[in-house]
């Protein structure tokens, strides 16, 4: 299989922005020629939680699991998600909240962009 150009960004969770600290909870990958568009996030903020422990958590994994879908194109995940690939990976990491927040937007080369999305989170979340 040929090698691809996919970008891809972090998702981060910042409990007080005043304390510019911040928990790795997620990965988007976006791979245009093989019409790729895939997030994959935490199923839980307990690391999070190290950093503010009274915080309420129940909205932010809420908005984990929407950029999820929307990243998949679910149809009732709203009108972002019937955009096409590209527009909804500029929406997904495009600053929004002080609390989900994305990286820079990185590239690289992938021969299977869903592996790629496995192995990002396997190395940059799963620790």
């Amino acid at each position: 299989m040929a090698r691809e150009t996919f970008q891809y960004a972090v998702i981060r969770v910042v409990p007080r922005i005043e304390w510019e600290e911040f928990v790795n909870v997620g990965v988007i990958v976006f791979c245009r020629t093989r019409r790729f568009l895939a997030a994959r996030t935490v199923e839980d903020c307990d690391r999070v939680r190290l950093l503010a422990p009274t915080a309420d958590l129940t909205d932010v994994l809420a908005y984990l699991q929407a950029m999820c879908r929307v990243a998949a194109g679910e149809p009732d995940a709203g009108p972002i998600a019937a955009l096409p690939p590209s527009e909804r990976f500029g929406w997904l990491t495009a600053p929004s909240s002080t609390t989900v927040q994305t990286s820079p937007v990185h590239s690289g080369l992938c021969e299977d962009p869903q592996c790629t999305l496995d192995h990002l989170y396997a190395r940059l979340i799963a620790q």
